[in-house]
């Protein structure tokens, strides 16, 4: 879908011509970093999340830093808006030039700048791959921790714009909780250094600010992620139910008992059976749900939590518990998880993928009301969830041909993410709001935060020119939604109201 017209925004950011741009970047830039010809522009039109596109004005592929802040000079004395995109694995339209301008694609910025074994660091450009920073450090014996299931696709620059998660950050946290440091461009061109290669430094934590920012407050250019040791064992069961509400109930008694897993995830009847189909990982066709359960650390301990971990989870209701014999069936285990989305996309012509968290005592109650909803709208929803951590990934299936039906696959997902918010939760766990959760924005938060967030826009990009009309609503926008009181019809910070 294109995003209508009235939606842009007016004023300078939206004033430029695709020839008047090329002009301007030819001067500055090697030709080949630039691509403009309509059926060069095409595959970046939309990010991972496919329902909406919008063709950029340009697309640049610098080859290096220095590359990179001639663009944002050029761009910042010319107030042309800069749209950053990683490899555009992305699933919340944050890779979408909706107000023309440029897209800046840093997946050519894809070498390993330096590894530490002693400290256990690595040194990256934005472009490498997730993936790629476990296979070039396994002959040490270390490894990467997040792991999305796009690892092998996603680069670790869009990982630290999303704060990417994956299915062991239960354990071992998000993309914040693994990066020591980050080198960045400023909206003026400027380059810094924020954090380092230790665990804590002075100052404000604005390396925390920057992860999960979108693209909004700078380009990354460099990123120093820490590095963990391989475990000594590492364990995966694959538990069955049911009933979906128990596989729900006994993932908080497990936790709720001091045992945490390396990862934690959870997959309802639909997508065991579309993940079985596509990868042949041993699923269950019959069981309503599933937990893939993974415990490691040292050899002694992981041993001596397997008998209380099958006490736990008998006592909740399972029907068996498998544990891989081999690595080859852990592989299986996890590859039938990882291939749930493309699985799931061959039931249906098209889905869209949520992502909401909610506190894990609530996964009974949203499983509930989710296929309420479902039934509401009589449209399928098959559920694949970072159970461990809350997080939730709906995937609604619906047949874009049809009228309407892109239209209700929305209003359902939206419904979806007001119910993680009134049970305790939030909109997002790790795929961003982009411009999908724009309007979801105003359910989770009030328009005193709203303000505080578009302050801190404005004091790192005070033009508006990084990825404009993303992430944070307008006050305005808000009031239109009808989900939030503006201080009797007045909007408070009026000079921010375009970003």
């Amino acid at each position: 879908m294109t995003i209508a017209h009235d939606e842009r925004i007016d004023g300078p950011l939206s004033g430029w011509q695709r020839h008047e741009l090329l002009a301007m970047f030819e001067k500055c830039l090697p030709a080949h970093c630039i691509l403009s010809a309509d059926e060069e522009l095409k595959p970046f039109e939309c990010d991972g999340l496919s329902a909406y596109r919008s063709q950029p004005q340009l697309v640049i592929l610098p080859d290096t830093k220095e590359q990179l802040i001639v663009l944002v000079k050029c761009c910042a004395e010319n107030k042309v808006p800069i749209v950053p995109r990683g490899a555009g694995t992305g699933l919340s339209g944050g890779a979408m030039a909706i107000d023309g301008g440029v897209m800046v694609s840093l997946t050519r910025m894809n070498q390993i700048l330096n590894i530490d074994e002693r400290r256990m660091t690595a040194k990256v450009q934005p472009g490498v791959r997730n993936l790629a920073i476990s296979e070039a450090v396994q002959n040490l014996g270390l490894y990467y921790a997040p792991d999305p299931s796009s690892q092998i696709a996603c680069s670790i620059g869009g990982n630290v714009a999303e704060n990417a998660g994956g299915v062991h950050c239960l354990k071992y946290g998000l993309t914040v909780n693994n990066v020591l440091g980050v080198e960045c461009i400023l909206a003026d061109g400027s380059l810094v250094q924020v954090g380092g290669d230790c665990l804590d430094n002075p100052g404000f934590d604005l390396l925390a600010l920057l992860h999960g920012s979108e693209g909004m407050l700078a380009l990354v250019t460099e990123v120093t992620v820490k590095l963990l040791p391989k475990p000594e064992l590492c364990r995966t069961y694959l538990v069955s139910f049911d009933d979906v509400e128990k596989a729900g109930r006994a993932v908080g008694a497990v936790i709720g008992k001091g045992i945490i897993p390396a990862g934690m995830e959870m997959m309802d009847k639909l997508a065991i059976q579309a993940a079985e189909d596509f990868a042949h990982a041993g699923y269950p066709r019959d069981a309503q749900a599933v937990l893939i359960c993974e415990m490691d650390g040292e050899t002694s301990d992981v041993e001596s939590l397997d008998a209380p971990l099958r006490a736990i989870l008998t006592e909740e209701g399972a029907t068996e518990i498998r544990m891989a014999r081999t690595p080859e069936e852990q592989r299986k285990f996890w590859l039938g998880r990882k291939s749930a989305f493309p699985a799931v996309g061959r039931l249906a012509p098209d889905y869209y993928c949520m992502d909401g968290t909610i506190p894990k005592r609530q996964l009974p109650s949203v499983l509930k009301g989710i296929a309420a909803l479902s039934e509401k709208y009589n449209l399928a929803v098959a559920n694949v969830f970072h159970a461990g951590d809350g997080n939730l990934h709906p995937l609604i299936l619906f047949d874009a041909n049809i009228p309407e039906q892109l239209n209700k696959a929305e209003a359902l997902g939206g419904e979806i993410l007001a119910l993680c918010v009134q049970l305790g939760g939030c909109i997002t766990g790790e795929h961003g709001v982009g411009r999908e959760k724009i309007n979801q924005m105003c359910i989770q938060f009030e328009g005193s935060e709203l303000e505080q967030f578009l302050a801190t826009k404005k004091a790192f990009d005070p033009q508006g020119i990084l990825n404009p009309n993303k992430n944070i609503p307008t006050l305005a926008r808000c009031a239109e939604f009808g989900a939030m009181h503006v201080h009797d019809g007045q909007l408070p910070f009026p000079e921010l109201e375009r970003f």
